[in-house]
């Protein structure tokens, strides 16, 4: 899970100290002031090996090597098995043997030679913890606690010896690293002082060791200068320090790459075989958060979530047997229930890009041994060689709609088309080492087969997370893998003649004097394949940003959750009933977003050090095109959910320019239902952030998006860009109503229109909020409908409506309103410049407050001086329908099923109570059918509340 980094011997080192790293170091004084080279040894092993990954610092800086280690199970292996032993880590639960701790390996046993150390050979697949067994464990022996035996450890990384072109004898290997240990005395041979001593070579893989006597020379002389590879070949032979232990780590394919005989003991690495290890592992780094009660209880219910999943042997479980698929479990879990506004900006392509060049930098497919070339010159890209193998069968199955393959499939798409020797070998490190990380068997069976295939007998394969095989499926497509044989052949034809192009022209200009014109024709066109290819690369470019937008708004996956909804649902599983599944299969929408974000120039550039590279061309055709795309998509309408995946695409791409001008064509954003987190309010302030000052959104709509105090401070760049907001149904408390209040006094806020409906803001929350009614001018609708607001506060609303000359609609029904505070806002109404509407509906209010609220709308003098004010109480006036009848029993259809049912059904019948006695008063046969109508809409509203019908409009 963490690779190794290059350690300096010399000063520089100490800028790996941080403030947290320096809780570590009480005693700092003596660290400078101590002269013993062991000592300052163990200090600066102690300072390099602490040093977190970037990758690590994205969780907050919460974390230490000590507190988030878990062990993972190792099993000592006899000689004879070691070969059987070549395995998926995923078959570990059938195995009875104990687990060992690396101290256990070097315990002395009978059958080691006296007088010679132990060489201790730890293995295992990719991503099951062998770089972090070696980071603690000299850790360990730095704070004395593991080993302390051995009075001087030193870890090499083979990585880094692969890379010395000068011979070296072992003590200036040993000092070029580390400065302190020059010619220490434990290293001169003298003796059996090498007793105490333990050397560790991480990664052995990565060099090319030969045994042979006549490659590799036999040397006894710790100052004697040989290439690396000879002296680390001495070192294995016991020929050079043979009282010296020795602890190597490899992975599985090159296991016998160090002969038997040189090897005391084996041990294979296994990782997490049980979900106790896995829940530690998950406790481990999930509850290490700030401190803050209600962070740490979200922490402990998704530990919980996660247990419950892990045991019910879901695909999860499985791919968490890999500690480095519980790192991005976590990360992904942090990513999506702790990202901070304050924080670094994090993606989801981001994690995957991080996580695979976490398990996968500076991994390289060698050739094997026997060959006399340079190992750099021997060896390829890991990842690269991933995208072209089993990238292609993750296109492959996004573009058919699977996600389960067979033994016969994998064969065919992994090395189907394998000829050389070359190719062969490099096959097979690959199935040993890496195919297991990617690719394992499918637990769920059943689970989004095709019927052939679900009652076939044969072994599928699906991928470890399904969200790995969208991603390697973006890669494969936007590093231009898909390309058709022509597109290949002009790219290679325009890079060399682009490469050559001054010769050429040199070229042709002599030659058109002598060759024939037939002749000369050809070479013209060869001038041409450029251009040719040039077109041919636009158009390919082109139908990857038509793929992107035609995957983001599939018809058919329209109406399923966000893409966020459904990552956390794969990590957590479903508690409770199904979400329903419109679409036949498992939907790919994480693809098209993963293909953006993987365009974002922090994602290039981890992926060029994993040797996979996207030209900076190649992401600005593809934007030019996605920009036109998208366009067209968003001029149709869009549910709120694939909405909301639209803008986790904006936001996975990172680019402020595109983001704006594609969101310059959206007037409206109806959010409405989506279950809200502070990720996604981080997402859509992010995404809004990127427009002008001049922008505004005409209508924003986050009801019943369950919204909280926190996201609303979140969401505060998203609403300073809007012109409606609505935040109905929410359960918005008073703590609230300081940040709606401090919004509506910024003088940038362009704020009209303001819903609030169904929020339990009560007396202090529109207190709070009727503070910023004087410096506020732009807001003209104002909706307080169901908020728990009382007589005193409404009066308070009364007396301050002259300090803000904009308003036009007030709507406070619903609430505790009765008569003398109702009248009381009738007046400061109808006094008021502009407003024109007033909402009073199932307030509790007399018959008598009723008449005298209509009587109070209108005008007192005949000249003109007071205004009508539309006062919406009842449907009924006095004796008459009331104009806006329909208007108030559409909004109590629409809201009946949030709110309580008996006292809307006991203003429901108010309302028939007040027709009866209405129609009864009319002479004209038709207002008496008109009364009719009105009376069977509301018996109609009173069955459907009844029958506990939803409102179809």
């Amino acid at each position: 899970m963490y690779k190794l980094v290059s350690y300096p011997h010399k000063a520089q080192s100490y800028c790996f100290l941080d403030q947290k790293d320096s809780v570590h170091f009480q005693h700092s004084k003596y660290f400078f002031l101590t002269t013993d080279p062991i000592e300052i040894h163990k200090k600066k092993l102690f300072l390099w090996f602490s040093h977190l990954p970037q990758e690590e610092r994205q969780f907050g800086g919460y974390f230490s090597p000590e507190t988030m280690h878990v062990d993972p199970l190792i099993v000592e292996k006899k000689p004879e098995e070691r070969a059987g032993l070549v395995s998926s880590p995923f078959q570990t639960q059938a195995i009875s043997s104990p687990s060992v701790t690396v101290e256990q390996l070097f315990e002395s046993t009978g059958n080691c030679c006296e007088g010679r150390g132990l060489n201790v050979l730890l293995y295992g697949a990719v991503g099951t913890g062998k770089s972090t067994v070696v980071r603690k464990l000299v850790l360990d022996w730095c704070s004395g606690t593991t080993l302390t035996h051995f009075k001087l450890l030193v870890p090499f990384s083979c990585e880094d010896l692969s890379q010395l072109s000068k011979v070296a004898s072992l003590r200036d290997m040993v000092g070029r690293k580390y400065l302190h240990l020059t010619k220490h005395p434990l290293l001169s041979g003298e003796g059996d002082q090498a007793k105490n001593v333990l050397f560790l070579f991480n990664g052995m893989e990565k060099m090319n060791l030969d045994f042979r006597i006549g490659s590799s020379e036999l040397c006894s002389d710790p100052n004697e200068a040989l290439p690396p590879g000879v002296v680390v070949v001495n070192l294995l032979r016991k020929y050079l320090l043979p009282e010296a232990s020795i602890l190597v780590t490899t992975r599985l394919s090159a296991l016998d790459r160090i002969p038997q005989k040189y090897v005391s003991r084996y041990a294979q690495i296994f990782g997490f075989n049980d979900p106790d290890r896995q829940r530690a592992y998950f406790t481990s780094r999930l509850l290490q958060q700030s401190g803050e009660t209600a962070p740490y209880q979200e922490a402990q219910a998704l530990v919980e979530l996660l247990y419950l999943n892990l045991q019910r042997e879901s695909q999860l479980a499985a791919a968490c047997f890999l500690p480095s698929y519980c790192w991005l479990t976590c990360a992904t879990l942090h990513f999506l229930h702790f990202t901070d506004a304050k924080a670094p900006i994090r993606t989801l392509t981001g994690i995957y890009t991080s996580f695979l060049r976490l398990n996968f930098g500076g991994e390289v497919l060698g050739t094997g041994t026997g060959t006399n070339v340079p190992i750099q010159e021997q060896q390829s890209s890991l990842m690269l060689y991933v995208v072209r193998t089993v990238g292609k069968l993750a296109f492959d199955g996004v573009a058919y709609k699977r996600t389960s393959f067979s033994e016969k499939e994998l064969e065919q798409w992994i090395g189907g088309k394998t000829k050389t020797d070359e190719e062969l070998r490099q096959l097979a490190m690959f199935q040993t080492d890496v195919l297991d990380f990617f690719l394992v068997p499918c637990v769920e069976s059943g689970k989004h087969l095709p019927k052939e295939l679900s009652e076939s007998d044969e072994r599928q394969y699906v991928f470890s997370v399904p969200e790995m095989q969208e991603y390697l499926a973006a890669l494969y497509v936007v590093l231009g893998e898909n390309k058709s044989a022509l597109e290949k052949l002009t790219g290679q034809v325009s890079v060399a003649i682009g490469q050559a192009s001054e010769d050429v022209g040199a070229l042709f200009n002599i030659l058109s004097k002598f060759i024939p014109l037939r002749i000369f024709a050809v070479f013209n066109l060869i001038k041409l394949f450029p251009k040719l290819y040039e077109k041919i690369s636009t158009y390919n470019k082109g139908s990857i940003a038509r793929t992107m937008a035609a995957e983001l708004f599939r018809t058919e996956d329209s109406n399923n959750e966000d893409v966020l909804d459904q990552v956390e649902q794969t990590l957590l599983g479903v508690h409770g009933p199904q979400p329903k599944q419109y679409s036949e299969g498992k939907p790919f929408e994480l693809y098209p977003i993963f293909m953006g974000g993987l365009l974002h120039y922090g994602n290039r550039v981890l992926l060029q050090q994993l040797g996979c590279t996207i030209q900076s061309t190649t992401v600005a055709q593809i934007t030019r095109a996605l920009r036109k795309y998208l366009v067209r998509e968003l001029s149709k309408p869009q549910p709120p959910e694939e909405l909301m995946d639209l803008l986790v695409l904006l936001y996975e791409f990172q680019n402020p320019r595109l983001t704006a001008e594609v969101i310059a064509t959206i007037r409206a954003i109806p959010l409405s239902n989506i279950r809200m987190t502070p990720l996604k309010c981080f997402i859509l302030s992010s995404v809004l952030s990127c427009t002008p000052a001049s922008y505004h959104l005409e209508r924003l709509d986050l009801s019943s998006c369950l919204l909280t105090n926190d996201m609303l401070q979140i969401l505060w760049p998203a609403f300073r860009h809007t012109r409606n907001l609505n935040l109905q149904f929410n359960s918005l408390g008073p703590d609230s109503c300081i940040i709606l209040r401090d919004l509506l006094r910024n003088p940038k806020s362009a704020i009209r229109s303001l819903q609030l409906c169904d929020n339990p803001l009560q007396d202090s929350g529109v207190r709070t909020l009727l503070e910023a009614l004087p410096e506020n001018q732009s807001l003209t609708h104002l909706s307080l409908m169901h908020t728990g607001l009382g007589d005193q506060a409404a009066l308070e609303l009364a007396g301050k409506l002259q300090q803000h000359t904009g308003l036009q609609e007030l709507n406070v029904a619903y609430n505790n309103i009765r008569d003398n505070a109702a009248l009381a806002l009738v007046d400061a109404c109808r006094e008021h410049p502009s407003i024109h509407t007033l909402h009073l509906y199932l307030n509790p209010l007399s018959d008598v407050g009723k008449k005298s609220l209509y009587v109070r709308g209108v005008p007192k003098s005949q000249d003109g001086s007071g205004r009508k004010v539309r006062v919406l109480a009842s449907v009924t006036e006095g004796s008459d329908i009331s104009e806006d009848w329909h208007p108030i029993l559409r909004v109590i259809r629409e809201n009946a099923s949030s709110w309580d049912r008996q006292r809307v059904k006991q203003q429901l019948k108010i309302f028939l109570r007040d027709l009866e006695w209405g129609r009864q008063q009319q002479q004209s046969l038709w207002k008496r059918l008109h009364f009719r109508r009105v009376e069977k809409g509301v018996r109609k509203t009173l069955q459907m509340l009844e029958k506990d019908a939803p409102y179809t409009g």
